[in-house]
């Protein structure tokens, strides 16, 4: 049996295809995507609390060298294999060198139920992964286009992914959890605690009927970036793994860092990219990193990539 969790995002998904009249408020989506954000700070947080070292560099450093490496590797495959534009290979860059809170959630909440040990700084790697994906598929469609068309300079890009809410929440959680730890601070946090569940359940329902509304625009002359969104995740999926395991990261960190390299950005991503590329189709993006590979790691990529660890 999947975990319950799923079983929410199934059933958004399944009444978005037959055309249900469920709907998520937005004002509750935001504050179930602000609980989510700020709940899996404060859990890193308090993992965090008397254990940080100098060890940690190390490890903070080589998952930051990954999150370069990779758009780095996407934007040409994209470019030439793929046949996207100009635009929509740095758009494409950005989202799937880039994060998904969302799978981390799942992800976080997968290794739990199997009783994995978990490091609490994987709440880092969320904001280590997300940040040079987004300013490098930027910057390269800076580079290679004589009109870029978008506005702001760099350094105001760079701003705005230093302050977006998800950043925000996310760090501030970890250091609050970090200085506070979980008896001190317990007469606050134990409430997100016991409510994580059930927060991401109701996320996901949402998510599920997003995704459904994502994948009855999937059309024929769309197949590359069809199968791209299907390939892409185990692919990106094994440098996680690889990466964790060279670090020598518990079971339960390395399949979080394996599904965060296997997810594609659906909220921070399109923000930035909307802004900074105007010509890029952000439709067809979150067509790919929600509608397509947003279920399969959710539905399968996740328990696929705790199998590769067994």
């Amino acid at each position: 049996m999947p975990d319950i969790v799923v079983m929410f995002f199934l059933l958004g998904l399944l009444s978005g295809l037959v055309k249900s009249d469920l709907t998520i408020p937005k004002a509750a989506y935001d504050v179930l995507s602000l609980l989510l954000m700020l709940t899996i700070g404060l859990k890193g947080g308090m993992a965090l609390h008397g254990n940080v070292g100098w060890h940690l560099l190390l490890e903070m450093g080589a998952v930051t060298l990954l999150g370069i490496a990779i758009p780095l590797i996407l934007f040409p495959l994209l470019l030439k294999v793929v046949r996207l534009s100009l635009a929509d290979s740095a758009s494409f860059t950005a989202h799937y060198g880039s994060v998904s809170a969302g799978t981390f959630a799942v992800a976080f909440a997968y290794a739990e139920s199997q009783q994995m040990t978990i490091g609490g700084q994987v709440t880092l790697y969320l904001v280590l992964l997300e940040l040079p994906a987004i300013l490098i598929g930027l910057l390269l469609f800076r580079h290679f286009s004589r009109e870029s068309g978008g506005s702001g300079t760099t350094t105001a890009l760079i701003h705005e992914a230093l302050t977006n809410r998800g950043v925000i929440l996310l760090v501030g959680g970890v250091v609050i959890g970090w200085m506070y730890g979980p008896l001190e601070g317990a007469v606050v946090t134990d409430l997100y605690m016991t409510a994580f569940k059930g927060v991401l359940a109701l996320f996901l329902l949402e998510m599920g009927l997003v995704a459904a509304d994502a994948l009855s625009k999937v059309r024929l002359d769309k197949i590359r970036v069809v199968i791209f969104a299907m390939v892409a995740p185990s692919l990106l999926g094994l440098a996680g793994l690889f990466t964790g395991k060279m670090l020598g990261l518990p079971d339960g960190s390395v399949l979080i860092l394996a599904s965060l390299t296997a997810s594609a950005s659906y909220i921070a991503a399109p923000v930035a990219v909307r802004t900074a590329i105007p010509k890029a189709d952000i439709g067809l993006a979150m067509l790919a990193s929600l509608g397509i590979t947003f279920p399969f790691n959710v539905l399968i990529g996740i328990p696929l990539y705790h199998s590769w660890l067994i």
